[in-house]
């Protein structure tokens, strides 16, 4: 007698259908990195602000100066063969900006204002005199005097009246800052200074007044040597 198989007669029950795994989007993976950057930054800024506020002694940050620095050494000694006759003294407001090209300046940028003080003086070279440039009449009555016109030196900027007044950072800037600071951007700062004083004292009447104040001190001068008629005639240096 033939076994029937009842497997036959069985219904299968339909295999459960796989549901796709959701897709991950890929910014997904940088969410704690980028949390984690946010709040570091965060705290540092916040630690940078509460450690400013306290005393310098209890701050265990603070810094403490010492001075290592070796003797002068004098390395030349030259004459000098000039008559300052005139100084100007000069401020300007040095207002620098440096900009991302495409971040705002609240994420990156920063911008300085710069009180700068300085001075510029003018004087006349004597060394530059050539021969024959003073002519004295027989009698020694009157005396001829041909000299250059005046010059200006270099700006002499005054650190201990020069100062950032204010300073905008971003966010990137803060960051950066806290960790190390750039000691170009300070010198960049005295060099603007420096060149917009220069500008202004060129545009001044400064060399001018140096050109009457050495006259004036010729003519004096030889006066009281009993020379009655002084001439003085300034050219351009050569």
């Amino acid at each position: 007698m033939a076994r029937s198989d009842s497997s036959k007669d069985t219904p299968r029950e339909p295999a459960p259908e796989r549901t796709a795994a959701p897709r991950r989007l890929p910014w997904r993976g940088l969410r704690a990195p980028l949390l984690l950057v946010v709040a570091t930054i965060a705290l540092v800024l916040l630690a940078q602000l509460t450690l400013g506020k306290l005393p310098h002694w209890m701050n265990p940050f603070g810094e403490e100066t010492k001075d290592r620095s070796g003797p002068a050494l004098l390395q030349s000694i030259r004459d000098l063969h000039r008559y300052e006759a005139a100084s100007g003294n000069f401020q300007v407001i040095v207002d620098l900006e440096k900009d991302a090209k495409f971040l705002p300046d609240a994420v990156r940028g920063k911008r300085t204002l710069f009180i700068g003080n300085g001075s510029v003086d003018a004087y006349v070279d004597f060394s530059k005199v050539a021969s024959g440039a003073i002519k004295v009449n027989p009698d020694r009555t009157s005396a001829t005097i041909t000299l250059p016109e005046a010059q200006l030196e270099p700006t002499n900027l005054d650190s201990k009246r020069s100062y950032v007044f204010s300073t905008e950072r971003g966010l990137f800037n803060r960051f950066g800052d806290f960790f190390s600071g750039n000691p170009n951007d300070q010198q960049q700062l005295y060099i603007l200074a420096s060149q917009k004083i220069q500008a202004a004292a060129n545009e001044s009447g400064l060399r001018q007044r140096a050109n009457a104040n050495t006259k004036l001190m010729l003519e004096n001068m030889l006066k009281a040597l009993g020379f009655t008629t002084v001439t003085v005639r300034q050219t351009a240096p050569q």
